[in-house]
């Protein structure tokens, strides 16, 4: 049984790591990213590294993510997991690392600040701000692999509850939106920002994702289609 969400992720990449496992929409942009279980895999990994041996971050430790939902954001969270970190979105007002877009309204204290534009193609930053690193920049400098840490089930997770929590929620939240294992759904980034819903209720499924930022719903029926949809929420 799948107790964490590192080993939720594990068992998902597992089932198949070639075929796509996140695909990203930004309608206001035209970006379309598509990222099989093993690319995904790769970027938590990378993300991982940062937090454990670039900041020396573990367990115990906060990082601080008020990125809307994306594609980066999926590997960052996702990350902070793997690497046994606590993560808090309400902008909270402190944390060990805190992870922004550029411009935004944050308050959050923390020693190390990273921006991310969300650009296509991970692109970097054209000017960043002052006292921020550019997240895409310093996380490819990172190993593919990460070994693992020490995840329980009872460590701190999302907003104050643990892995145990927090998956439960997913499972519920899951059966609440009718997701199925081997399912593919559509997911309106705007009416689900919760990462319960966007990310880990399809994750602890067994179901893939098409992620829709700014959804153009003139195009559901056809982004339905040729993205092989089972289910749009």
């Amino acid at each position: 049984m799948q107790t964490t969400i590192p080993q939720v992720l594990a068992a998902a990449v597992r089932r198949d790591p070639a075929s796509p496992l996140l695909t990203f929409y930004d309608d206001a942009s035209g970006d379309r990213t598509e990222l099989s279980g093993a690319t995904l895999d790769n970027w938590v990994s990378k993300t991982a590294n940062l937090l454990v041996d670039g900041l020396g971050l573990g367990a115990g430790d906060t990082a601080a993510v008020t990125l809307p939902p994306h594609w980066q954001t999926a590997a960052i969270l996702l990350g902070a997991w793997s690497a046994g970190v606590g993560v808090e979105t309400g902008n909270p007002p402190a944390g060990d690392v805190l992870f922004a877009t550029p411009g935004s309204d944050t308050t959050t204290k923390a020693a190390d600040r990273y921006a991310t534009g969300l650009l296509p193609f991970a692109m970097p930053l054209r000017q960043l701000p002052a006292g921020f690193a550019d997240f895409v920049l310093e996380v490819r400098q990172f190993g593919d692999y990460f070994p693992g840490q020490p995840v329980a089930a009872g460590d701190a997770a999302l907003n104050g509850r643990t892995h145990a929590e927090i998956l439960a929620a997913a499972t519920g939240r899951a059966a609440e939106l009718s997701m199925s294992p081997g399912g593919r759904v559509l997911i309106d980034a705007t009416t689900h920002p919760d990462p319960v819903d966007w990310l880990l209720a399809p994750l602890v499924t067994g179901a893939s994702i098409v992620l829709c930022a700014h959804l153009d719903r003139a195009k559901v029926t056809a982004r339905a289609e040729s993205e092989r949809v089972t289910l749009v929420v």
